[in-house]
Order: structure tokens, then sequence, then C-alpha cells
């Protein structure tokens, strides 16, 4: 088998080097540069060779791209596609380490310099001699790098099954590499005349508490998404208070309904999503003044197993609105107190009803140059252009303030679950077989808690309940989109299966190699062997 480049663990091992060493933070020119390097790499493969137009890359924004490399058996029509992304997050935290992040094996014995440097669960496991350290080892370039070590054995030995390995970036903020890929995805299925049988990531094991060893395997993904909310109150001057409304005012009532707040949590397969939390919170001056901030805006992250935006959409507002009365309980009583008026009642939109009104009053036109004047800045996130377009928007219409204009901010993470596909549950129990014979005790868990890009695959939603997500998403069709259609075309049971690791997005991110260089190797390929 010499003529296998990536067989042996020693080989495999410095692949996953060497695809660590090209730096790929997320939003940085590393990413940009990855996916040829990738593109490269797998022409040194003969079949590569053979067929240079089944090595693809595709585009993926910001001068970044998604590959698709296709092996393609002349008989088979049954395929898998191997799903994995290639960016990282940032590496400051390993301080004057930071020029080793990217290079295991010489950081790991670096390491082992002042071992006591470490904690104290992470220096164990540096001096059993079993862990590989650095940025990117756990989280995700082992994925892929397994993923090109299948495709080459498959291209080969002639699997009679198609490989489809698509590797992608973006995974860590906004996922617009897999959202690219998907469209590829249909586009290919159609022009090979494919069948997708499977969807098979390698997103590490993720453990469920700081203690935990288990290995798992996942049978769906959990599903993420981000109500927003621009609060629009009444400046004045902190002389005199009572003549205005303070944004943050209204904020803090939301935000205490938001908090933790159980109605969000969902139950499936004995698992339950966490429960939401205030990810951002801040008023919009730009500098200190004695004037009262009068616009706040919030954002709050929610886990999802079943629920569609639509559904969301409406549990948000209700709570909304139950904030808000409570809000104009308490505050009618400090004006009686007071005795003033007050400024009014603080009422609930959503962002589709206030675009609308912005439509029917000042016309679409002055509407949309609104909107481009927030969508040129570059320096702006796709979060803060959602609620700056809506900040624009109620500027121009104070006369519905006070209010709280709720709405959607991107990212959005369909949850995916397949668990009881007769394919996956033979799949599920043939990984724990595997794993036994390395004396490794494996379990299911029914959704990926790390959130991952399966969730773009095998869409289902009869009810249309994106179009809540669509149509309250300020930056929705402009810097922000997801395929929901082509989405639902890629239908195909769903499976994680990845290497044990420890501490993704850490200093101390690392990788189990017996798991990722002997066993993992030999579980995918009796996985994927038994599809055919």
């Amino acid at each position: 088998m010499s003529q296998l480049l990536w067989s042996t663990p020693e080989t495999l091992r410095a692949l996953l080097c060497e695809v660590v060493s090209w730096d790929s933070i997320t939003l940085t020119e590393g990413e940009t540069t990855f996916a040829p390097k990738v593109l490269d790499k797998l022409r040194e493969l003969k079949y590569f060779q053979e067929h240079p137009s089944h090595l693809q890359l595709h585009d993926a924004g910001l001068g970044r791209h998604a590959v698709i490399a296709l092996y393609k058996h002349p008989k088979a029509v049954e395929t898998v596609v191997l799903i994995s992304h290639f960016d990282t997050v940032q590496t400051e935290e390993y301080g004057v380490l930071e020029p080793l992040a990217y290079f295991p094996e010489e950081l790991t014995k670096k390491l082992m310099e002042n071992p006591s440097d470490l904690p104290e669960t992470a220096r164990v496991d540096l001096e059993t001699g079993k862990y590989l350290f650095g940025r990117g080892t756990m989280d995700m370039k082992m994925g892929l790098a397994l993923h090109m070590q299948l495709i080459e054995k498959a291209s080969v030995e002639e699997w009679p099954i198609n490989l489809v390995l698509t590797t992608v970036p973006d995974e860590e903020v906004n996922s617009a590499g897999m959202r690219a890929a998907v469209t590829q995805l249909v586009r290919l299925r159609e022009e090979f005349g494919l069948t997708y049988k499977l969807f098979l990531n390698s997103e590490p094991s993720f453990s469920q508490n700081p203690s935990d060893i288990a290995e798992y395997i996942y049978s769906g993904t959990i599903g993420k998404i981000m109500p927003a909310a621009l609060f629009y109150g009444k400046e004045t001057h902190v002389g005199e208070p009572m003549k205005g409304m303070t944004a943050n005012y209204i904020a803090s009532y939301l935000t205490q309904q938001m908090e933790w707040n159980s109605l969000f949590r969902e139950t499936d397969l004995g698992e339950s999503t966490p429960l939401p939390v205030s990810l951002q919170q801040k008023d919009l001056k730009l500098s200190y003044s004695t004037q009262t901030p009068y616009r706040a805006i919030s954002l709050f992250n929610v886990f999802l197993f079943k629920r569609t935006a639509s559904e969301v959409m409406a549990l948000f507002e209700q709570v909304a609105t139950k904030a808000m009365n409570t809000l104009n309980t308490d505050y009618q009583k400090i004006c009686e107190r007071e005795e003033v008026k007050g400024v009014g009642e603080v009422k609930v939109l959503r962002y589709e009803q206030l675009l609308a009104y912005a439509n029917q009053k000042l016309g679409k036109k002055e509407v949309e140059r609104l909107k481009q004047e927030v969508l040129v800045q570059e320096e702006w996130d796709d979060r803060e252009k959602s609620l700056r377009i809506v900040d624009n928007l109620m500027i121009q219409c104070q006369e519905l303030a006070p209010a709280t204009v709720i709405l959607f901010a991107p990212p959005y993470y369909p949850a995916v679950n397949t668990s009881n596909d007769p394919l996956i549950v033979e799949a599920v129990e043939l990984m724990k077989k595997s794993g036994q014979s390395f004396n490794n005790k494996i379990d299911q868990i029914h959704y990926f808690n790390g959130i991952c890009d399966l969730s773009y695959v095998n869409y289902e939603d009869t009810g249309n309940g994106w179009t809540a997500f669509e149509n309250n998403t300020p930056v929705w069709g402009d810097t922000y989109s997801i395929p929901f259609e082509d989405m639902a075309q890629l239908k195909g049971p769903v499976l994680n299966v990845g290497p044990f690791g420890k501490d993704a997005h850490q200093r101390t991110e690392r990788l189990h190699v017996d798991s990722a260089f002997i066993e993992m190797p030999v579980m995918l390929e009796t996985l994927l062997k038994s599809l055919y």
C-alpha cells in the first residue's frame, strides 16, 4: 500500500500538522489562502490528477472559498458527503507561546519544559504523551485530515460508493462557507446523478462536563437563533429625568424576562436545550454627555431542537409584550408618584411592521437609502448592521416611540436530527462495536451541542417557518441569506463521528493521538464500507 500518502498513523499525523500550520483564523488572510492549499494537496492524489474537474473551489465571500472534491465510482450512485470546516478561532490566549500555536509538535514539546504552567487536567494529559496540543488540532482540522485520508483510500481501492469531500470556511462565525456549499452540492447531485446516502461530519467529541472523558457520536445537531431588540425611548437632560425614558430602562425589563427563561427550553429524546442568555446589551451613545441614552440594543441566544423561526418569533413577541406590560404598569406608578404625565406606553413592534410603516411614510426608495447607509459600513458585522438598520428607521419614525422593536440577527442554525433513521440506528451500533475493539465505550448523543454545519442539510419545515426569519432579519438578501429551498433538497441522514479531544477554543486545546491516528481511521472506514 506504499502508493497511499496518508495511510499510516505517522503520515496522517504529518498531514494534520501540515494543515494546522496553515493558520486560518476566521476573517483573516489565512482563511482566504487555506482552500487553495487544500486543493494543491489533493492534487497530489492520482485520482484528481486524472479527474482535475472533480476538484473545485466555490466562492464563499470576502475572498474565501469552499473546497469540494468528488470521488466518483463509475457504477455507483449512492454518495456520502464528508463535511468539515477549516477556520479556527484566534490565538491570543497562548501568550508568549502564540508563535507555536500552529505547530503542534513544537508546541507540545515546549509545554513539556514547564508543565506546571498548565491547569492540572491539561498537565496530566500532557505528561501521558497521548495528546497533541495546538490551535485547530481538535476543532477541527483533524476531521479534515481524516476525510482526506478516506477519499485517498477510496479512490485508490476503488470503493463502490461516491464520496464528496466538502471543507468550508467561516463555521466559527456565520457559516458562509457551508451556506455557499449547499447550492453546489445540489448542483453536483444533479450533474452526476448522485443520491446522498449520508452527510458525515467529523467534529470532535465534546465533553459534557469538565471531568467527562467519554467519547460520543452524534446523530443530529442543535439549532441556534438570535432574537434581538432595539429599544427606543425618549431623550432628555439628566436634570429633567421625567421628561424622557432611557433605553436602558426599557432594555432591563426584556433582559429580565429573557435570561434563563424556561419557555424557550425544548426537550427531545431525553435531551434538553440550554436556557437562553443575553449575548450583548449596550446603548448606542457614541460618547459621554448629559443627554440620557434613548436607544439601546440587545442580542439573545436561543437554542433549538424542533421549533422553527416563526415559532421562536411568536414566543419572543409574547415574552417582549409581557415585559413591556410590566414596564408600563411600573412606569405609570412612578408617573403618578411624581405627578407627571409621562412619555407614553412602550409598545412592541416586529421589524416587519416597522419596515411596512417606514415604507408607507418615507417611500421605499428612501428606506432603501437608509439601509444602504448601514450596509456600506465595512467595520460592522451582520449583527451590528441588523440593529443599525432598525435604528436608522426608528430615528425617522420617532412617533412610534417609546417602543421595543424585535427582530432576528444572524446567524441562524436550524436543528437537524435523524436518530430514528434506520441507517443511523445501524451505524450507531456499528460505531459502538468498532469502539469496543479499542476498549473504548462510545455513547450516542442525539444533538451535537457545539453547533455545526450539519444544520444546513436535511432541512425540514413543511410550514415555511423560515419566513419569519426572512421578514424580520434586516440584512436578509443583502449581506446574509440562507438557501432554505436548496437545503430542503439535500435529503439524507446526518451523523457526526470525530476524534476525542479537549478544550476547544482554549489555549489547552488538544487532540488524543490514539483516537485521532489509530482508532478514527478504522472506525470511519468501517462505517463507509458498511454502506455498500
